[in-house]
């Protein structure tokens, strides 16, 4: 069992603002280039694939994508390992609101 510090929580919290930050400023630029469709990787690395639970991080990116005028159409998830440990890629079709 790990134990998450209060100074552990800050630095998800910031690590997720920082993506999400992220999220919004790709959303807006393709918006404004006119596209149709946005396709966004988001990775999710506080997961066990043996849990069910909350994914750190992700509906603060996708909400922030819909708010720039987008709409998440299809999502396909897939795990993997690496060297800091499990992840979780999600990809995620965004369409144009009308």
């Amino acid at each position: 069992m790990t134990l998450v510090t209060y100074a552990q929580g800050v630095r998800m919290g910031f690590i997720n603002n920082a993506k999400a930050e992220v999220a919004t400023k790709t959303a807006a630029e393709a918006y404004a280039a006119g596209r149709q469709v946005l396709t966004f990787k988001i990775i999710e690395a506080n997961v066990s694939h043996r849990s069910t639970g909350v994914m750190s991080g992700v509906g603060e990116q996708i909400e922030a994508i819909e708010a720039q005028g987008w709409m998440l159409s299809n999502m396909a998830a897939a795990e993997g390992k690496a060297l800091g440990g499990e992840r979780t890629a999600l990809v995620c079709l965004f369409r144009r609101r009308g």
